[in-house]
């Protein structure tokens, strides 16, 4: 589903205005972007938890050339299903 489809999705649920569908989809996903870049957690019960987790630094191998790199550490995005969509998934 793409993010226009979601929109008409939205409008047609919420019996509202595309466009104002899509001021309240982007108002929460900036919301989220916002709160994970301060390092909050976002729990939506029974939907889900989004968070931020940090990869630590570790060794790999460039598959070109056979030779050991480092991969730096870096903070990554996360999604953990609630019990309720898994359910609701699972039908």
């Amino acid at each position: 589903m793409t993010k226009v489809e979601l929109v008409t999705k939205i409008a047609e649920k919420a019996d509202c205005s595309k466009k104002d569908a899509e001021k309240a989809l982007n108002a929460v996903v900036n919301s989220i972007t916002e709160a994970l870049t301060e390092g909050e957690k976002i729990t939506l019960v029974g939907f889900g938890t989004f968070e931020v987790k940090e990869r630590k630094a570790k060794e790999g191998i460039n598959p070109r050339n056979k030779t050991k790199i480092t991969i730096p550490a870096r903070k990554v995005p996360t999604f953990k299903a609630g019990k309720a969509l898994k359910d609701e998934i699972a039908k």
